[in-house]
């Protein structure tokens, strides 16, 4: 599904280390927040009350052209990272057409050293779209899930295709990405508007340029696709999975195009695939206004917090806040950047909304805020608001934000057609958050000038006859607002919806041992959680 780092087009991100994109390096995921929409014309949303059909099955039996994709091995490899190896994998880059060339897609794994009975590989990925699953195995998954999970499955990642290591789609540079990353998001007049509009055409045009034969072809379901070609390279018959954020919706378009071959499968953080555009973007600056309404419970705690002192309501912080960015629009401040960077409202505001994904950020948050509005010093948010789009100090971006606008626009039809249908859904996103309502809508427009057309929609996802799948929903998740899970623990036929009554995205590894060993158990011994199970 699409979530999205702030201001810009990325459905959701993951943490620094963790799963779900951060708007990261991790939205990263997870990365710009909200989902963005694709092509042209208004969408025809389940805003409406309609909901598309059911995702169809594929035959059971494998095509006569896709079999050579299906029979073959991989080579592994050193990686360079202790106890990896790595693969290159091949998959057709049309599946309408497998004839017309081929993807290269990159694979590394871990492998099992523990005692007891092999349980075959685990799939993981972190969300995005766009977050590198290579860079989340290697850096949390294959080191940092639960030992026992380790000792008996084989850890396993791919980047989607279009992402990281697999054929990266490339857009704008460094320096161009650093003034697309600055435009305002809140537009106050005709000339502002304007310029938003030609930043979001510019970066839709530099993708079509630099990445024409790939773009039409980095839709989840290819990925979902090219995930069954790699179950069948690692002689598995069924592929078990763990997906966050984004994840969840990759993972349930697997089960909706596979459900036979459905092992094992958790989805944390769940996405809502029957959504449209529009929907799903609105929903989601909810989840960032409840994010933030806890933070300000938090931050009022204590002496340090600039945006008030105990008995401040999350109503009156906000104010304060968007006084703030308000300030920050007319006189961007100093950041102690090396290439002369300031700190100006957009890239504060998704230094705030980076923060709300975790809450073991609020400290950092709660200190950025102080610095930035009582030292004029805007460092530590320029710093949030960087990781969350993976700069390095250097200047250099991830391609993360290039692969999100890629996979959302190809996904779901616009939100928006132009700049008209924003403004009047603007009180509908300022009702939904105070905050980051207006930035957020007109963020949705970010797919409106895609280079190519929309080739999915809103759909249920029902997957018949797979075993049970996990589906897991935080009630306080900022960006898979936990209804997302309600609603597609409903559609799947087998699923079992497990809740955590918390904050921050996405709930496994993220220190709650009733789901950590919910999900254990399940994945060890594929005993799923009892109908309704909560977990605080």
């Amino acid at each position: 599904m699409r979530t999205s780092p702030s201001p810009r087009s990325r459905r959701h991100r993951r943490t620094r280390t963790r799963p779900a994109i951060r708007l990261t390096a991790g939205f990263l995921a997870a990365a710009a927040l909200l989902v963005s929409a694709c092509s042209s014309g208004n969408s025809t949303p389940s805003a409406s009350g309609r909901v598309e059909a059911a995702l169809a099955e594929l035959p059971r039996a494998t095509p006569s052209a896709l079999a050579p994709y299906y029979a073959q091995r991989l080579r592994w490899r050193d990686c360079g990272v202790p106890g990896f190896q790595c693969a290159t994998m091949r998959a057709p880059l049309d599946y309408d057409k497998p004839d017309a060339g081929d993807v290269r897609l990159a694979v590394a794994r871990k492998k099992a050293t523990g005692k007891g009975k092999p349980l075959g590989s685990l799939l993981v990925n972190p969300g995005g779209p766009g977050g590198s699953a290579i860079a989340y195995l290697q850096q949390y998954a294959g080191v940092g899930y639960p030992a026992q999970v380790r000792a008996r499955y084989d850890m396993v990642a791919m980047d989607p295709r279009g992402v990281a290591r697999s054929e990266p789609v490339e857009c704008l540079d460094g320096r161009q990405m650093d003034a697309y990353t600055q435009t305002d998001m809140t537009p106050d007049d005709a000339k502002e508007r304007k310029a938003l509009v030609a930043a979001d055409r510019k970066f839709a045009e530099s993708c079509g340029a630099r990445s024409a034969r790939l773009l039409r072809h980095v839709s989840t379901v290819e990925a979902a696709r090219d995930m069954d070609i790699l179950r069948a390279a690692l002689g598995d018959r069924k592929l078990n999975y763990v997906g966050a954020s984004y994840g969840t919706f990759l993972g349930a378009t697997y089960a909706g195009l596979f459900p036979g071959r459905v092992g094992r499968m958790v989805l944390d953080g769940a996405m809502d695939p029957s959504l449209d555009a529009r929907r799903l973007n609105l929903d989601q600056t909810a989840g960032f206004e409840t994010a933030f309404r806890a933070f300000v419970k938090d931050c009022v705690r204590h002496s340090d917090c600039p945006l008030g002192g105990r008995g401040t309501t999350p109503a009156q912080a906000g104010d304060h806040l968007q006084a703030f960015f308000r300030k920050l629009d007319a006189h961007p401040i100093p950041a102690g950047d090396a290439h002369g960077r300031k700190l100006g409202e957009a890239l504060a505001t998704t230094g705030v909304i980076a923060s709300m994904y975790d809450e073991g950020t609020w400290q950092e948050l709660r200190e950025a805020l102080a610095s930035a509005m009582r030292k004029n010093d805007g460092a530590g948010l320029l710093s949030l608001s960087d990781s969350y789009y993976e700069r390095d100090t250097d200047g250099r971006y991830s391609n993360l934000m290039m692969a999100n606008a890629a996979v959302n626009c190809l996904d779901l039809p616009p939100a928006f057609s132009g700049p008209e249908g924003v403004e009047k859904a603007l009180p509908a996103f300022e009702k939904a958050s105070p905050v980051f309502g207006p930035g957020l809508a007109w963020a949705a427009l970010s797919c409106t000038y895609w280079p190519v057309r929309a080739t999915g929609g809103p759909h249920r996802i029902e997957a018949r006859g797979a075993a049970p799948i996990v589906v897991v929903g935080t009630v306080r998740d900022p960006a898979t607002p936990y209804r997302w899970a309600r609603s597609l623990a409903a559609q799947l036929s087998s699923a079992r919806l497990l809740t955590y009554d918390g904050d921050g995205h996405t709930a496994y590894g993220r220190g709650s041992t009733c789901i950590d060993t919910a999900i254990n158990t399940y994945l060890l011994h594929g005993t799923p959680p009892s109908p309704g199970k909560r977990c605080s």
